[in-house]
């Protein structure tokens, strides 16, 4: 038999087996594309398992890396992504676009419905992840960044980051700062975006970013600051739980408790397939405690922290440094909540307290938008 055209050369309703070369398999009266099905995947060779992350990640020999969810199935949702509307809807518009015809670079743009409101300010939006994993589109950042964009009347541009293992560091913090300065371009009026370019503000421009983009807005606020970005003007940076840490645990990793957006499997192996090749835990983007900031123009920042987050004591360092060196930082801490608890939307539609402190890092950093 012909193995590439044993379909029309067999009678699908025989009992007798079909003989492929070193695979006999009895037919059970089964439809032609689920038998393709096992035979595929008894042909597949079996791959070795290199490294994984419970619930979120697999890496491969070989470098295959496979993102599909395993964990709990009522979670899913919040990595399920969300398609663009240009209309309205909640009050916000959304849309996808590249930033540049001839790159692979995308973004999603929000677009808050507030008539005759002037020019808005623009939030520069870097998701977390912990650099391996999550996108833009993805429904905890929808659902989170919609309500910023409604409640902070600012237009969020959130940048599609590539992600480690197959784009270790710096590749991620190269996207954040390719964005910026494509808003710079819009500023010039080089180039032309009919929702930035008619309603953005260039004057009041914010970078944000949870857990790991926390990290990047730091990153990107410090290249920046080297820079002449005229006529594009950073008002202010927001390090939402930012994942600083060493290798050597704090007092926090050891003693807080585990939560669903970050535990220490996550937190150490992230790291570990995120950073360049051979780094540690000690690497700058990781560990910026006690480094030199003097004479570094940084913009205000306002760093978010949870009080029940694992690498509190190291994002706490930060921010006295932050302060040792003269640079403006607020802090806003959400009291009796863990590592990025506003994404969760399970627990701000079940738990009280979740919910009353997600509307309070919200209104938070709404207020400083709006006072910078």
């Amino acid at each position: 038999m012909d193995p590439h055209n044993f379909y029309s050369s067999t009678n699908l309703s025989s009992t007798t087996p079909i003989k492929i070369p070193n695979i006999q398999i009895p037919f059970i009266h089964l439809e032609p594309f689920p038998l393709l099905k096992i035979i595929i995947k008894k042909m597949a060779p079996q791959r070795t398992i290199v490294d994984q992350v419970s619930g979120w990640l697999t890496v491969y020999d070989g470098g295959f890396v496979d993102r599909t969810w395993t964990g709990p199935p009522q979670f899913k949702f919040m990595s399920d992504p969300v398609p663009p509307h240009h209309n309205f809807n909640n009050g916000v518009a959304t849309h996808d676009l590249f930033t540049h015809p001839d790159a692979d670079h995308r973004v999603r743009v929000y677009l808050p419905e507030i008539p005759d409101s002037g020019k808005l300010p623009i939030i520069l939006h870097f998701h977390g992840g912990g650099f391996c994993i999550s996108q833009a589109d993805w429904f905890m950042y929808y659902n989170t960044y919609t309500r910023l964009s409604r409640e902070a009347g600012a237009i969020v541009v959130s940048t599609y980051l590539r992600l480690a293992p197959e784009h270790r560091l710096p590749a991620a913090i190269d996207d954040a700062y390719s964005t910026l300065l494509w808003l710079q371009d819009l500023a010039d009026e080089k180039v032309h975006e009919p929702w930035l370019s008619s309603k953005g503000d260039f004057n009041r421009v914010f970078l944000i970013g949870d857990s790991s983009g926390g990290n990047i807005v730091h990153q990107v606020a410090k290249k920046a600051a080297g820079e002449n970005l005229h006529p594009l003007t950073l008002a202010g940076a927001i390090p939402i739980h930012p994942g600083f840490l060493r290798s050597e645990k704090s007092k926090s990793e050891l003693e807080k408790p585990e939560s669903p957006f970050l535990t220490l499997d996550m937190l150490y192996k992230f790291l570990k397939l995120g950073l360049p090749m051979g780094s540690t835990r000690d690497h700058p983007i990781t560990c910026p405690m006690g480094e030199v900031l003097q004479g570094v123009d940084l913009p205000p920042y306002l760093l978010c922290v949870a009080e029940e987050d694992l690498v509190i004591d190291t994002e706490m360092e930060f921010y006295e440094e932050m302060k040792k060196a003269g640079k403006k930082v607020e802090l806003l801490v959400s009291n009796g909540v863990g590592h990025s608890f506003y994404l969760n939307k399970i627990a701000i539609d079940v738990d009280p307290k979740t919910s009353v402190e997600t509307h309070k890092l919200i209104q938070g950093i709404s207020d400083f938008i709006r006072n910078h």
